[in-house]
């Protein structure tokens, strides 16, 4: 993968579309409940997008009919919003994108509904936990491979492991 540095006027540019992603994601995580289906999610998402005057970065891509990613407990990644009914103690991953300016923003998190078990807490601090360690390794003069090692060493003595195929993607 050839990574392109950007100018301070792109990396603004994406700062921008990342703040706006990040509001977004708030306010679905403010709004996630017992009993609500999760295409509810996606239609916060693309209310949010009209009045920021962004576009989702995943709807249309390669025939993808949603705004956003929902994946609840067992799903891995890039679950599609549907007539699913969250309930008390799942967890949730939101995978979400947004183009502003001709630049995207993409986070992804993962929160429990209401009341979740310790084990699930668990795996949600383990996996912010990765995320640090790997943060910390993006350092200059660092490989791409250094920071994904970070994030196993953090993760496989606590009885978790990375799922190889979903390792993460460029963002500009």
């Amino acid at each position: 993968m050839t990574i392109i540095i950007k100018s301070e006027k792109e990396i603004a540019a994406m700062r921008r579309a990342g703040k706006i992603v990040a509001m977004i994601l708030n306010k679905m995580v403010e709004q996630i409940r017992p009993g609500m289906e999760t295409k509810e999610l996606d239609i916060i998402a693309a209310k949010e997008l009209e009045k920021c005057g962004a576009r989702s970065s995943f709807k249309g891509y390669r025939g993808f009919p949603a705004n956003l990613c929902v994946s609840v407990n067992e799903e891995i990644v890039h679950g599609i919003p549907g007539k699913r009914v969250l309930r008390e103690g799942d967890i949730v991953s939101l995978d979400f994108g947004a183009i502003f300016d001709g630049f995207q923003g993409d986070v992804a998190l993962t929160v429990g509904v209401g009341r979740i078990s310790k084990k699930a807490k668990e795996l949600i601090d383990t996996t912010r936990g990765a995320l640090e360690a790997g943060i910390k390794a993006a350092r200059e003069g660092a490989r791409l491979g250094d920071i994904s090692h970070a994030i196993q060493n953090y993760a496989e003595p606590r009885g978790y492991s990375v799922v190889r195929e979903y390792t993460g993607h460029g963002i500009g």
